[in-house]
């Protein structure tokens, strides 16, 4: 039977059905060249070819490609072609290690085993000459030591490298993020190697983790809290124990900077340790399901992935590494999040539901809560903390079991998790539950912390340990409304007091995830474990389990913003919170009202109480979150109509009680009246409950603003001062800068809904212009907000003068700070600048600084800038400044198009700055101060910096029409008085240069730098050009000029600058006239100094 057909690949195993893919193919050829070049020869001659043939740059890619295939594929040679492949090497193997590292992240599963071998018999031999960059592939290579894989190939591979790492440990310590990421994946691994047939291995992995934290822990405390959370799970090991015990009592002895467990605790984990506990391949499978699979549709994948990676025993202690890649590193954008594509927190639900482990799902708890323990909002993300609460939260209608244990847990972990930093752990909880509620991941917890369906005892210890977010709201069976409280209830907790802690009776039913686990509470090995009684189900409810996660989190919303006070409760607690009586009985009914028009005319008259002084200052914060609650659907629903913007719709807009109390406050800044204060006080309390009110305050004030325009016939500018008036004073209220809260206010609006944001920026750069023009955070946020057509829009309207979103005065350092934004929003600030007819002059002074490489964006908007401009002498200076590197076309492409139209214009110009710097000297000053003549100039350029870019320039001139900007006669002699005044160093750089000024006795023209056919033409045709004769100006000049003149037809003229200062204009004269008045004299450019 034959079984030569498919073809058989040397390095990796392929079936029947796999084609060979391109690198593959690359490999295989280049072997074949490595063979054709070395068949039938000896040893030195094959040595005397092969060097002969690396000469070449696509050879010695060839070759050294291919003696790596043969190292991989060949042990019995692979000593000798190692041997060769240093010898010929000409970038100190970077070609190999580049294709090697490929191989292993993309190809490393497919390996033959004899390759696999050989790879780390070749990274050993590499370490052992001391190639540079081979830690980059080591750490490519210890990603594939998976977690919770004990399989023979696998333990081969983390007992190589381990002895690869051990054999080399000064060259380990040379690199301290290697160190650290080996310390970080051999103590994950060291919790996998606890069967008997690996307790050789194990004993190696802990000796030689144990000596390298002791002595390199400097390096260590890079990896952050993670490294104390995979020293939890090995500390029952004699080894760690006693480090464990220097770590808390003693940790300065092991690096003086070291100064506790706390100084861990406290840094975040980087992404690229929780990547690297992720095989590539593993990674690639993860991102796909969290990034393209559409919920719903996720079964059969989570079925692949289950199978594939989760199917061991001992592959139970990879779901740690899972969730923690997947809170730590899938940070998911606004708009997957607004999609139908699975949920992060599905995902870590499934992780659990199929948990069959305790001490695995106990960790698997730990490393979902683990960035909650230490959050400060400062430093950590809030994606970090987003999926635990998901998770719980989705769980709860049929699947409340995961609720219940995660909850449990997550207040057993405040006093158990290290007692001595205790109340550490409870304020990075309380802020993480903060930071929740303040960017809505969901607008209350007391539906999640005191749900029905949760058991009785746990929710006793929820509302003992978070009681700041427990402030419970019920419902009479009437279904009548009255007021709920957001989560967030530290302003309310020091006037309410503990009595209105009530317990709540009524059904809350909140979406479900499809995952479910038994209840196993952890860190509880000490006390006695709490039964969690489960109350089923009251209601039947449609499974959501398959609906889009937009439709769940309106769902959410909808359901949460009902929640229900019972009525023979509510009047109590009512009288207890506000006073006087006229002032409760009206939020009662504006709770009670369900017809809009009347709910509009309860709040007018809270609000005329609250304008009469009638009403306490104390009682303020209390009616603040009164209205907050019972307003709270209203304001969190979508107030801008965004499918029908006409007049009618966006007054309609603005009919909600909420704007009752906007229109007053306008009302009473456009009289002055003192009592606005008052008013814009109850506001600022109802926005640090509801963040919301400020930027629904703008767009108030945008809308009515108009209205009353038309109502009134005031001038606009007048309504803008008013409208200013009305949101500085509730910013005065809020105690923060008004830029800042204006920014923040807009971020959330951002947030919430970017058409709404697109709407409001014309008028807050109108009304607010002192503070918006030269903000960079605001400018940012627009471009990052808007599509194309959005920035058409914000176009038209500068172009039509209603409208300004810059200034000269701030434009350098917005320019600056636009270089680090991505290349969309680069785009979009670059079409305002051009909408705002900036003069070039704005930009140049930041072009010096920019890099070719790096901001190409800015560069490529500055160029047709450039082509929009004449040539002058101060263009040029800012140009020329810039350094002349290979690969920058940014000034060849300028000079080059201006060669078009104005060549003369700019060879005169060019000649004169060369000039100045290189001025004509007698022989003998010039050997005295030679060096200096460099410097002689009236600032930058240098003249170094003019002859690079004139050679530059020349070395992209294709044909002798393109050079004779360098035959003029002012170039000549600016191009032999530089010859002259330099030294041998400048006269051997540009030597080419140099050679197109060179002229005999016989005055024989300069030659090109072309072939020599191009060289006799061009000498042909200029006839003399380089003496300064009349003859230049005809042959093939004349036609290089008729052709330019046929094309500058064609093209719009450029703009004519005549704004330049008077400055400029006398330094040129000052330039020019020395010149014109000079003879052109005959000199021999390479006499006194070269000889």
């Amino acid at each position: 039977m034959e079984q030569t057909k498919p073809p058989v690949s040397r390095l990796l195993n392929t079936s029947c059905i796999e084609n060979k893919d391109e690198l593959e193919e690359k490999f295989d050829r280049c072997h074949t060249v490595l063979q054709n070049l070395t068949a039938g020869l000896s040893e030195k001659e094959a040595h005397d070819t092969l060097n002969n043939a690396v000469c070449k740059d696509k050879t010695h890619e060839e070759v050294s490609l291919g003696l790596l295939v043969v190292i991989l594929t060949e042990p019995q040679d692979a000593a000798k072609s190692y041997r060769d492949l240093t010898l010929i090497t000409r970038d100190g193997l970077a070609i190999v290690l580049h294709h090697l590292t490929q191989l292993v992240l993309e190809r490393y599963l497919r390996l033959h085993d004899v390759s696999r071998g050989q790879l780390l018999w070749l990274v050993r031999e590499m370490i052992r000459t001391s190639v540079a960059n081979v830690d980059n592939l080591c750490l490519s290579l210890l990603r594939h030591a998976a977690g919770g894989d004990i399989s023979a190939r696998n333990v081969f591979l983390v007992d190589a490298l381990l002895d690869i790492f051990q054999e080399n440990r000064p060259w380990l310590d040379k690199f301290p993020f290697l160190v650290a990421s080996v310390v970080y994946t051999y103590l994950r691994l060291i919790e996998d190697h606890s069967a008997p047939h690996l307790s050789a291995l194990r004993s190696k992995e802990v000796t030689f983790m144990v000596s390298l934290i002791r002595e390199r822990m400097t390096d260590c405390l890079v990896i952050g809290r993670d490294l104390v959370r995979l020293l939890q799970n090995v500390a029952r090991i004699p080894e760690f124990e006693a480090l464990w015990k220097d770590i808390l009592l003693n940790p300065k002895s092991l690096c003086p900077n070291f100064t506790g467990v706390l100084q861990l605790l406290q840094t975040r984990t980087s992404r690229r340790f929780l990547q690297s506990r992720l095989t590539p391949d593993m990674e690639r499978k993860l991102v796909f399901l969290t990034s393209q699979v559409r919920f719903g549709n996720h079964k059969r994948y989570q079925d692949w992935f289950q199978r594939q990676y989760l199917a061991t025993p001992e592959s139970q202690s990879l779901r740690c590494d899972l969730i923690r890649f997947i809170v730590g590193v899938i940070h998911p954008t606004n708009e997957l999040l607004c999609s139908d594509i699975i949920p992060r927190w599905a995902v870590i639900g499934w992780l659990f539901t199929t948990c069959t482990s305790t001490v695995a799902a106990s960790n698997a708890k730990l490393a979902l809560f683990y960035d909650w323990l230490f959050f400060e909002p400062d430093k950590d993300n809030i994606m970090n903390i987003e999926p635990a609460i998901l998770v719980m939260h989705n769980s709860m209608r049929s699947h409340p079991a995961v609720t219940a244990t995660l909850l449990d847990f997550l207040c057993r972990i405040i006093p158990h998790f290290y007692p001595a930093l205790t109340e550490k752990v409870r304020n990075g909880i309380f802020s993480s539950l903060r930071q929740i509620l303040e960017k809505r991941v969901l607008p209350s917890l007391y539906p999640l912390f005191d749900s029905p369906k949760l058991d009785r005892e746990l929710r006793t210890k929820i509302r003992e340990t978070f009681k700041e977010f427990c402030l419970p709201p019920n419902s009479d069976p009437a279904g009548n409304k009255l007021p709920i409280y957001s989560g967030k209830m530290e302003e309310l907790s020091k006037d309410l007091g503990p009595g209105l802690m009530l317990e709540n009776t009524g059904s809350t039913a909140l979406e479900n995830n499809h995952v479910g686990q038994e209840p196993e509470p952890a860190f509880s090995d000490e006390e006695e474990e709490m039964p969690l009684r489960i109350v089923p189900k009251i209601e039947e409810e449609e499974d959501e389990d398959d609906l889009p996660l937009a439709t769940v989190k309106m769902k959410n919303n909808q359901r949460i913003a009902n929640c229900q006070m019972k009525k023979e409760e509510a009047a109590p607690q009512m009288n207890f919170m506000l006073e006087p009586e006229e002032l409760r009985t009206a939020v009662e009914s504006l709770h009670l009202e369900s017809d809009n028009e009347a709910k509009c005319q309860t709040m007018e008259r809270i609000v005329q109480m609250v304008v009469e002084d009638e009403i306490d200052a104390e009682t303020i914060p209390t009616l603040a979150s009164c209205i907050s609650s019972i307003l709270s659907p209203q304001i969190s629903g979508q107030i801008f109509p965004t499918d029908n913007l006409n007049e009618e719709s966006l007054a309609d807009s603005i009919s909600p009680p909420i704007f009752v109390m906007f229109r007053n406050q306008f009302q009473l800044c456009k009289e002055e009246d003192n009592r606005r204060k008052l008013l814009a006080r109850v506001l600022a309390e109802m926005q640090s409950i509801q963040p919301r009110i400020g930027y629904l305050l703008l767009y108030f004030l945008k809308v009515w603003g108009r209205e009353e325009e038309k109502r009134e016939g005031e001038p606009s500018n007048v309504l803008n001062d008013v409208k200013a008036s009305v949101y500085k004073d509730f910013c005065s209220q809020r105690e923060k800068k008004l830029d800042a809260c204006l920014v923040s206010d807009l971020k959330l609006c951002h947030e919430d809904d970017i058409f709404m944001l697109c709407y409001l920026v014309p008028d807050v750069y109108t009304e607010f212009q002192n503070i918006a023009l030269g903000n960079v955070q605001l400018l940012h946020l627009v471009v990052s907000t808007v599509d194309a057509c959005q920035l058409q829009e914000l176009v038209c309207q500068i172009m039509q003068g209603h409208l300004k979103m810059l200034k000269k005065e701030s434009f350098s350092s917005l320019l600056t700070a636009s270089l680090n934004w991505e290349t969309f929003e680069q785009y979009c600030f670059w079409q305002l600048v051009f909408a705002h007819d900036f003069p070039i002059d704005y930009v140049l002074p930041v072009l010096p600084k920019l890099q070719f490489r790096d901001h190409a964006e800015a560069l490529t908007s500055i160029l047709l800038m450039l082509k929009q401009e004449k040539p002058t002498l101060e263009l040029l200076r800012q140009l020329l400044v810039r350094q002349s590197v290979e690969g920058d076309m940014f000034v060849v492409a300028a000079l080059r198009y201006w060669c078009r139209d104005y060549e003369d214009k700019l060879a005169e110009l060019l000649a004169n700055l060369l000039s100045t710097r290189y001025p004509a000297t007698s022989p003998n000053k010039r050997k005295r101060s030679g060096a200096k003549h460099n410097q002689q100039s009236n600032g930058p350029p240098t003249g170094e910096q003019v002859l690079g870019h004139l050679d530059q320039l020349r070395q992209h001139c294709t044909s002798t029409s393109e050079l004779q900007l360098y035959h003029t006669e002012g170039m000549q002699r600016a191009l032999q008085q530089a010859q002259a005044a330099g030294n041998d160093s400048l006269r051997k750089s540009y030597g080419d240069l140099f050679a197109l000024a060179e002229v005999s006795e016989e005055n024989e023209p300069p030659p090109a730098p072309a072939p020599t056919s191009a060289r006799k033409h061009a000498t042909a045709s200029s006839g003399g050009g380089g003496g300064g004769g009349g003859t230049g100006k005809g042959g093939h000049r004349k036609a290089a000029v008729n052709t330019r003149e046929r094309t500058a037809t064609k093209r719009p003229p450029p703009r004519d600058r005549n704004t330049e200062s008077s400055d400029q204009s006398s330094e040129e004269e000052e330039i020019v006239k020395p010149k014109q008045a000079k003879k052109r004299k005959k000199i021999n450019p390479v006499g006194s100094d070269s000889d």
